[in-house]
């Protein structure tokens, strides 16, 4: 069912990052970055279009999928679009993500380990055990911001971005980061751990201010989070505290590429009013688009119109 906040777009989260936020980011990373990156291409399906079945080394070395398409017959290097899914998505197949690569890009799309049995077809599995969860993703390992699960996921959604660069026809001076509601989520702990890319697209974004999603979402993945909360009444503060270290709202006032927005104003899943927290938190030129009469769809396509015009025009900079 819709949710109607009124004047969402005046709402300024009160989110302040933990003390150690910007050390642990650094930590986890120097962790991943002690294993190497192994990223492997190999072709997969090529018509007009040639895809690459790609595995890359993510959080604590282990395997992750994606695939990077690219037009046939590129003999230059091309600059790049990474994307991360939305919540219980994979990869997919081979052949479905090719709008990118048909506007003359390379993409590559990621993986999301564990996931991808909920709407598209999904490869890697997450290998690490934690204590009791509510069924989903959010609450596994909330206890510790060591053994989140989200800890695993930003920590592979950065390292994307690298095995994007290894592949020999990315420009890896001009990468952008995308994707819709936890993929949008994503882009921004992308923009702000990997500070040279050309620019940032999140989509209707997931994991931003968990507090007030938790308290607002009448559907999706923040009811999660309620209902673990309902039945461990005492770990609260201990349980907001994990999430605030995968805060799109901490992220955002990190990263500094140009961004470009989208919120839909009858958002269920991620209520509006958590989409403008992170986007007035964030601290590069932005833009928002606003769509007042959609649900967790958003804009669909023409939100990707308008997304292929930002990157044309971000890209050519």
């Amino acid at each position: 069912m819709p949710i109607t906040e009124p004047n969402p777009g005046e709402y300024r989260s009160t989110l302040r990052a933990p003390d150690d936020f910007d050390a642990f980011w650094a930590r986890t990373l120097a962790e991943a970055d002690a294993y190497p990156l192994d990223a492997r291409f190999t072709p997969a399906w090529r018509r007009a279009i040639e895809v690459h079945d790609v595995t890359f080394a993510g959080f604590g070395g282990h395997p992750v999928k994606a695939w990077l398409a690219l037009p046939a017959g590129t003999t230059s290097p091309l600059p790049c679009v990474v994307e991360y899914p939305g919540y219980g998505g994979g990869r997919g197949l081979a052949h479905e993500c090719l709008l990118y690569a048909a506007a003359g890009y390379a993409h590559l799309v990621m993986d999301v380990r564990g996931q991808g049995s909920g709407w598209s077809h999904g490869d890697t599995p997450d290998p690490v055990g934690t204590g009791p969860q509510h069924p989903g993703f959010m609450t596994r390992g909330v206890l510790d911001p060591d053994t989140h699960y989200y800890r695993r996921v930003i920590t592979d959604a950065v390292r994307a971005v690298a095995a994007a660069r290894a592949f020999p026809l990315v420009d890896a001076a001009r990468v952008a980061v995308t994707g819709e509601s936890q993929g949008g989520g994503l882009a921004l702990a992308v923009g702000a751990l990997v500070p040279d890319l050309v620019a940032v697209a999140p989509d209707v974004p997931f994991l931003c201010d968990h507090r007030r999603g938790a308290e607002l979402a009448t559907a999706g993945p923040y009811r999660e989070v309620t209902a673990y909360l309902a039945v461990h009444r005492e770990h609260e503060a201990q349980v907001f505290r994990t999430l605030s270290y995968s805060d799109g709202v901490l992220f955002a006032e990190r990263a500094t590429a140009p961004a470009l927005f989208s919120v839909a104003h009858m958002d269920a899943s991620c209520p509006p009013s958590t989409v403008y927290a992170a986007y007035h938190r964030y601290a590069g030129p932005k833009q928002i688009e606003v769509y007042p009469f959609n649900g967790h769809e958003g804009g669909e396509a023409a939100q990707d119109a308008t997304r292929l015009t930002f990157l044309d025009q971000t890209f050519a900079r």
